[in-house]
């Protein structure tokens, strides 16, 4: 209820040895925020505080802390372990996720509404593979059963068995030990993020399990879209000067590469293969080359090589999308995205404003930088959604929910571009493209979200492939398409001249 004269009612001469406030469902609007805590400053016997957070007294349990030192609890937590973790969202008292279903949806459709609470992940890694595809499972009945604490008395972990010392013969097991005294009677918790704190976002991801104060990722989001709004187009900076590669006595370029079809097709006179780096005008390099490759094999700026300086900001995933960002704000073109590992706050209040508006909650998740749609995933569960941040970074990007379809299947043209210089603009453009068709009709069922064939489109690494011949498909689509002939022209001129 709204309290009224606060500064007549917080008194501290009439409140001198008040020790215990709870605000909680309080506006307190006749004040500010700043000038509510200068008025409970004065109560110096206050110890335990209960207040919303976001709420009246600001955004922050860190800042509220600050300007309210005598506070010992906040919300049922420590001040100590508030300060000590960054949490500037506190609250002992959360209430837990229930699986929430309508009535005509299927016994699958809630299994898999419900599962995200309960699922635990790992990956089997080698030497040799980077791309292993996570394992998630649920534990037994007992193992379900155990609820989250900060204050864990026990810990668990897979455990894999081997009794052949091969993985075919592996028997997995959850072992579950105490890390502390636990005494009859009392309750078994563990802490479904353990060793993870504040800088990985910690009060975030608990959302996963727990209605969290939702009005703080709304603030958390509203705030992150005036920043990408404000943000105005760079303007273009004059680009460095650059010098031919050909060498200036007419020899031929000395080039290295690690790549066995180069070193058995480069055949022109121009060109000459060498095995010293450091000997080499070209650098054609199927691995990575950054900053300690470069400076170990005594790698030079003069040389020319194949990977552009700082293309990171191109090729992997949560680095274009940032560089969108900086560059352009929010353009009407990128979906909105947003890099888990930094700005899960933000994402988690788009998908509350979303909901709370009625409007489509589809995400995509994609790691920073893996191909093939390995570890892609659609969901509309925000439990979902943060769980899977538990296999690697990854990004999370609005699901486009009505695409462009061919005879009711997703598709997409792949082109190959070079890049031979940027000012001015200089690209060449192979000749032919490749359609890369989904197997399966498109649909939206809950159910189908988990179909590879139905929502992806690389096929040649999964599934059957369906391929079409690009004049077929030109034809093909432009009598399905009759009213974007002119549209789908510039794209397919190359292909069928």
């Amino acid at each position: 209820r709204c309290i009224h004269k606060l500064p007549e009612v917080f008194s501290p001469s009439k409140l001198s040895s008040l020790s215990k406030l709870n605000i909680r469902g309080n506006p307190l609007d006749e004040m500010s925020g700043d000038d509510l805590l200068k008025l409970f400053s004065g109560l110096t016997q206050l110890e335990e505080l209960e207040a919303d957070i976001p709420g009246p007294l600001g955004d922050s349990a860190i800042s509220i802390l600050e300007s309210l030192p005598s506070i010992n609890l906040l919300n049922g937590v420590n001040a100590s372990t508030i300060v000590e973790n960054a949490k500037h969202v506190v609250d002992s008292a959360l209430k837990p996720r229930i699986p929430e279903w309508s009535p005509e949806e299927s016994l699958a459709e809630r299994v898999i509404g419900a599962m995200w609470l309960y699922l635990m992940t790992y990956r089997l890694a080698d030497e040799e593979k980077f791309d292993e595809t996570p394992i998630w499972y649920v534990m037994d009945e007992l193992g379900s059963a155990m609820r989250h604490s900060d204050d864990a008395n026990f810990r668990i972990s897979p455990f894999l068995f081997m009794p052949e010392g091969k993985l075919a013969s592996a028997i997995s097991y959850t072992i579950l030990w105490p890390i502390c005294d636990v005494h009859t009677g009392e309750e078994c918790t563990r802490d479904f993020l353990f060793g993870i704190g504040e800088d990985k976002q910690r009060s975030a991801r608990l959302t996963a399990w727990f209605h969290t104060p939702e009005k703080y990722f709304i603030q958390e989001f509203r705030k992150y879209q005036e920043q990408l709004q404000s943000t105005s187009i760079c303007p273009a900076e004059e680009a460095p000067s650059t010098k031919s590669v050909r060498p200036s006595d007419g020899r031929p370029l000395r080039v290295f590469t690690d790549i066995p079809q180069v070193e058995e097709f480069l055949t022109r006179p121009e060109f000459v293969l060498t095995t010293d780096p450091k000997d080499a005008d070209i650098i054609w390099a199927g691995m990575q080359i950054d900053s300690e490759l470069k400076s170990s094999l005594g790698l030079t700026d003069q040389q020319y090589m194949n990977q552009f300086p700082f293309e990171a900001c191109l090729v992997m995933k949560h680095h274009l999308a940032d560089t969108i960002h900086r560059a352009w704000g929010s353009p009407e073109w990128l979906q909105p995205t947003y890099n888990l590992e930094t700005h899960l706050s933000q994402l988690i209040g788009d998908y509350s404003v979303r909901k709370r508006d009625g409007k489509d909650n589809l995400w995509i998740m994609k790691p920073w930088n893996m191909a093939r749609t390995i570890d892609t995933t659609v969901s509309g569960d925000l439990s979902a959604i943060i769980r899977l941040m538990e296999t690697g970074p990854k990004i999370c990007q609005k699901y486009i929910e009505c695409p462009a379809l061919f005879q009711g299947r997703k598709f997409d043209l792949r082109y190959i571009v070079l890049v031979r210089s940027i000012c001015p603009l200089d690209i060449l453009l192979c000749d032919v493209f490749w359609v890369r068709l989904a197997n399966n009709q498109y649909t939206l069922e809950k159910t189908s979200l988990f179909e590879y064939e139905t929502h992806f489109t690389v096929m040649n690494y999964n599934g059957r492939m369906n391929h079409m011949n690009t004049p077929e498909f030109v034809k093909a689509f432009e009598k399905e398409h009759q009213g974007l002939q002119q549209l789908a022209f510039p794209l397919f001129c190359i292909a069928v001249s």
